[in-house]
């Protein structure tokens, strides 16, 4: 690429693999961000917080932001601030602080072989009931795992949604879905898992692959069957039923117990109608006229 002209960028979205394993100042990048999110015990989704550095190299420097008010934030060759607060988020910044205090290097190096090992453990249990996409050599992977349903789709008409619907059935909040790839789930359990949490949840992926067995086999229609009518609210089961499963198998799929059910609060809504129309929830503005 520097041979073309061209500069690198190296994506540091997650980390979750080269913490304490990889120097990615080697990596030959020219620019790359880190996110706090996730690798140093910030949450993730909800439309962020994303706060992290930016690191280039010495050629770059010249270009990056400063700010009017603290000629310390940045050169003074700069385009000008990107942000209200040049160093970040202090609300955020001294919880991945502490986090790094408090693990050291030995404990960092620790939750990212345990965040690699345990997405290898996913990807093995779940290899022979899903592809699994992108492995290396030996049919390892990174941090995470992506589980391929496009073929299931094509085949049965069981979407990934339906799949990350009838997760939350068991219990589970869906993993990432259709990113970097469209149909498939990226699942990263990072170090934070126990074992027995990671069989629950390949537990709940292969009872899931036995129902789309049986969406296939022509024993539930594949517009009304378990997957397609996840997730189930009490007050749906509790109504009228006339669907071709039964109660008992949409609240309790296999695995679930009776003691510590998580009933879903709300049932599928359309997802595509919602991000392409706005709809306010607030009060009206004429009711604050009084």
């Amino acid at each position: 690429v520097h041979d073309a002209g061209g500069q690198v960028y190296v994506d540091g979205a997650n980390l979750n693999a080269l913490v304490g394993l990889a120097r990615p100042g080697r990596f030959g990048a020219d620019v790359s961000h880190l996110n706090l999110h996730k690798t140093f015990c910030i949450p993730h989704g909800g439309g962020g917080p994303g706060v992290g550095p930016v690191a280039v190299r010495a050629h770059l420097a010249p270009h990056l932001p400063n700010h009017p008010l603290d000629e310390t934030a940045g050169p003074a060759t700069g385009p000008g601030p990107v942000s209200a607060a040049p160093y970040g988020s202090a609300g955020i910044l001294p919880i991945s602080w502490a986090y790094v205090r408090l693990m050291g290097g030995e404990g960092l190096t620790r939750a990212t072989q345990v965040a690699v090992l345990s997405a290898n453990y996913v990807a093995t249990r779940l290899q022979p009931h899903f592809p699994v996409l992108y492995t290396g050599r030996g049919g390892r992977v990174a941090h995470e795992c992506i589980v391929d349903l496009r073929t299931i789709t094509q085949s049965t008409g069981v979407t990934v949604d339906d799949v990350a619907k009838r997760l939350v059935d068991f219990g589970f909040h869906a993993p990432t879905m259709s990113f970097p790839v469209a149909g498939t789930l990226m699942i990263e359990p990072t170090e934070s898992e126990g074992l027995a949490e990671l069989d629950r949840f390949c537990e709940a992926m292969i009872a899931i692959r036995k129902e789309i067995d049986e969406v296939a086999a022509g024993t539930w229609p594949k517009d009304d069957n378990p997957l397609r009518g996840a997730p189930h609210t009490a007050s749906c089961l509790t109504g009228e039923w006339e669907r071709p499963y039964s109660r008992e198998l949409a609240a309790y799929p296999a695995g679930v117990a009776r003691e510590g059910k998580y009933w879903p609060p709300v049932r599928r809504i359309d997802g595509a109608y919602g991000d392409r129309n706005l709809v306010c929830s607030c009060p009206s503005p004429e009711a604050y006229e009084s």
